[in-house]
């Protein structure tokens, strides 16, 4: 149902909630969709328990009502408000607060009356403390970016930036992005995308770089299972609560990952995800990182939005090359064809792209030479002209087929005898296997 707008006002349309792994059309970066979807109805991954959550930290008061304010506006609008950002970039997140209680954004926003007031009702049924406290009860936190914690690349989203996050596990997400990669791909990956995300993903944490990913099912849960595998560090941002384990399937995974890494999400606890929602997840995981690798990515793949938005934010993009034949690296090859992507085989050819100038190189790819391949040319011309198998041939039939004297044939052929190459029999010489 979409509301009438008022002359002049931008027409914010209501999205209806499809299934989570459903496939639709990417919004675009000015996307003014409003309202998340109602109350998840999923049961939480995690088990809280008395004193399980952090220390409180004690902030002026108006810094505190700010938070709050911010941390009403993740349950009121949707991720990637780009009206709401407009806001929020000259305003305090107190005053939108105020005015939607009010329904005077009509005007300020430019939102139809219709989603005024059912952004209002939304409003009235936010408990933001009541969130907060369920959040710190599992050991997690909000984050707004006024924090020391907040990483400051977010702000290259500008008017889609997130309002905040909730955060669950340990460690400073500020300083942890800062040396980061995103490692993305198709979720029904074949084996090939598996074991390359897999191993990619240790490689680049056993050199200390944090693997970020989506915690979905194939390349996703590949790359964080790398990461972990090694006791490297790795975060997950999430198109949902962080207090939900979705897809069900990898609930194990993403406890270990709140244990051993962090879990991101700009949407309140209990929230559940669907497709829109993977798809803005996507613009916080290319701006979080330095840079995104694209494993294995059909046409169509929600992986290719990841580095699209990587591109628009000036991140390095990469991608690994996948069999010819494959549909599900196809979007990859094209990626990589319109120069969209740089192709990268392995975590050091990864890491000269993200790392730092000139101290991060990745090793020049060659071939180890063969002891045949450093014989002086005249040697290597005689050893040619013997023929294999048989008896060999006198110094005379050499001399004839290098067209070189038979005394500089003879001597090459003990050069020869020397290294291994040839043996004498008689007056014959023939090369040793």
């Amino acid at each position: 149902m979409t509301g009438v707008p008022e002359p002049g006002a931008e027409s914010v349309a209501v999205v209806p909630e499809p299934e989570a792994g459903a496939a639709g059309p990417s919004p675009e970066s000015d996307r003014e969709g409003v309202l998340p979807s109602p109350e998840s109805e999923f049961e939480s991954g995690f088990e809280s328990g008395p004193g399980s959550g952090p220390e409180p930290v004690v902030r002026p008061p108006e810094l505190e009502a700010e938070r709050l304010a911010r941390m009403a506006l993740t349950r009121v609008v949707e991720p990637g408000t780009a009206a709401v950002g407009r806001w929020l970039r000259a305003h305090s997140a107190v005053e939108l607060v105020e005015l939607l209680r009010r329904g005077d954004t009509h005007r300020e926003l430019r939102i139809d009356q219709y989603r005024l007031g059912v952004l209002g009702q939304r409003l009235a049924l936010t408990d933001p403390a009541a969130d907060l406290a369920r959040v710190q009860a599992l050991g997690g936190r909000f984050l707004a970016p006024a924090d020391a914690e907040w990483p400051s690349q977010l702000a290259d989203l500008a008017d889609v930036a997130p309002i905040g996050l909730w955060v669950l596990g340990t460690g400073s997400l500020r300083l942890l992005a800062l040396r980061s990669v995103a490692v993305v791909g198709a979720r029904s990956c074949t084996s090939y995308g598996a074991h390359v995300a897999t191993e990619l993903a240790a490689a680049l944490a056993e050199r200390g770089w944090v693997v970020c990913s989506g915690a979905a099912y194939g390349v996703d849960a590949a790359a964080h299972r790398g990461a972990l595998a090694v006791g490297g560090m790795t975060v997950a941002v999430l198109a949902c609560g962080v207090d939900v384990c979705y897809p069900q399937g990898n609930s194990g995974l993403i406890r270990r990952i709140a244990e051993q890494g962090q879990l991101v999400s700009e949407l309140p606890p209990g929230e559940r995800p669907n497709r829109f929602r993977f798809v803005l997840r996507n613009r916080v995981l290319a701006a979080l990182t330095r840079g995104t690798v694209v494993v294995e990515a059909a046409p169509r793949s929600g992986a290719l939005s990841t580095a699209r938005r990587a591109l628009e934010l000036n991140r390095h993009t990469m991608g690994v090359c996948g069999p010819v034949t494959s549909e599900l690296s196809a979007g990859v090859h094209t990626l990589i064809r319109g120069g969209g992507a740089t192709l990268v085989t392995d975590a050091a050819e990864v890491i000269e792209q993200i790392g730092a100038i000139g101290s991060d190189l990745a090793p020049p790819a060659r071939a180890d030479p063969r002891p045949r391949d450093l014989l002086r040319p005249a040697a290597a011309q005689v050893l040619e002209a013997i023929p294999l198998g048989g008896v060999g041939a006198p110094v005379s039939t050499l001399a004839l087929r290098t067209a070189l004297p038979a005394e500089q044939v003879l001597k090459q052929l003990y050069e020869l005898c020397s290294l291994g190459f040839v043996q004498r029999a008689g007056s014959h010489w023939r090369v040793i296997r």
